[in-house]
């Protein structure tokens, strides 16, 4: 049977087709798109009339795709990633210099490796248009797979399953022991020492929460004892103008280690490797603005690399640092 998608196929069924898949519900879809969830399931029909194939199942929970819809799901993705690299090509002819390019990130990366990865880049590129998507990473790779962002920064997890991804390392960011400058515990350091010493802790993702209860439990601290918060300033503050001490991923403050501001208190301690770097997709290279993004990151994370320390896997092994909290001349 021909169903002559070339003359028939419209970029909104796609759209449609594309957002079914990526939220598993009407009313999650219609909401992205803008639309109605009659004019949705409209145009859900429209495109099942097109392909003479049903291409999403109800159930209690919402939608999935049929075979047929996968089908048409990696179509879509296709056509739109191409269409929005084509609307960036067409803007850089018209703007030599110009281009767009979408980051998504995970909230250590975001406040760690981000800020400064980006002022590199406006200052080398300052007509680039940057959009920063920040979330976790089961919200981010949808994102990511429909082409609505073109990498994600942060913490690299294995997967459950083969998603299809390229995952590429470029540097470690450990659990830490972070105090302010000049604070008595980094004279003579110990875990001793910080078992009198307060704590406030972040209140972050399970994952990452978990590592740091373990780095608590190796001291023998308590993790129900701490001052908690989800918020980034407040712990801040509380570091620089107190004698607490935090157990963190050293990059959430990389802006006050690298100003010397607050340090990485020298234990010995050994961090398991907490890999981080990009996810990128597979089918599709990145636009040259996203090209000239890595570059700026790469950059950033070769000066963090000397004041922090951070681990780099593609750096030279004789400037590599351990992934443990040992004395250094930035804590």
């Amino acid at each position: 049977m021909r169903r002559f998608l070339d003359q028939r196929l419209k970029l909104h069924l796609l759209r449609v087709a594309d957002a079914l898949e990526t939220h598993r519900s009407l009313l999650k879809a219609s909401a992205v798109l803008g639309i109605g969830q009659p004019a949705l399931t409209r145009s859900l029909q429209e495109l099942e009339s097109l392909t003479g194939e049903r291409l999403f199942e109800r159930h209690p929970r919402g939608v999935r795709p049929t075979g047929a819809g996968l089908v048409m799901v990696r179509l879509a993705r296709r056509i739109l990633a191409e269409t929005r690299r084509a609307e960036e090509e067409l803007d850089r002819l018209a703007s030599p210099g110009a281009g767009s390019v979408a980051v998504g990130a995970l909230p250590v990366a975001s406040v760690g490796v981000l800020p400064g990865a980006l002022i590199r880049l406006r200052a080398a590129h300052p007509a680039l248009q940057i959009r920063i998507q920040q979330g976790r990473m089961e919200d981010l790779l949808p994102a990511l797979a429909a082409g609505e962002i073109d990498l994600i920064l942060g913490r690299l997890y294995a997967p459950a399953v083969p998603d299809g991804f390229l995952r590429e390392p470029l540097w470690e960011e450990p659990i830490s022991i972070l105090a302010r400058a000049g604070h008595p515990i980094l004279a003579a350091p110990s875990a001793e020492a910080l078992r009198r010493c307060e704590l406030v802790l972040p209140t972050i993702s399970q994952r990452v929460g978990q590592e740091i209860d373990a780095l608590l439990g190796a001291l023998g601290l308590s993790p129900a004892l701490p001052m908690r918060s989800s918020s980034y300033g407040f712990i801040r503050e509380m570091l620089l103008a107190t004698d607490l001490v935090s157990v963190m991923p050293r990059l959430m403050m990389a802006g006050d280690l690298l100003r010397g501001t607050l340090r990485v208190v020298p234990l010995p301690i050994p961090a398991p490797p907490r890999p981080a770097g990009l996810v990128l997709p597979r089918d599709r290279p990145l636009p040259a603005a996203g090209t000239a993004f890595v570059a700026a990151l790469r950059a950033h994370l070769l000066e963090l690399a000397e004041a922090v320390p951070i681990a780099m896997p593609d750096a030279d092994r004789k400037r590599r640092r351990s992934n443990r909290t040992r004395r250094h001349p930035a804590g």
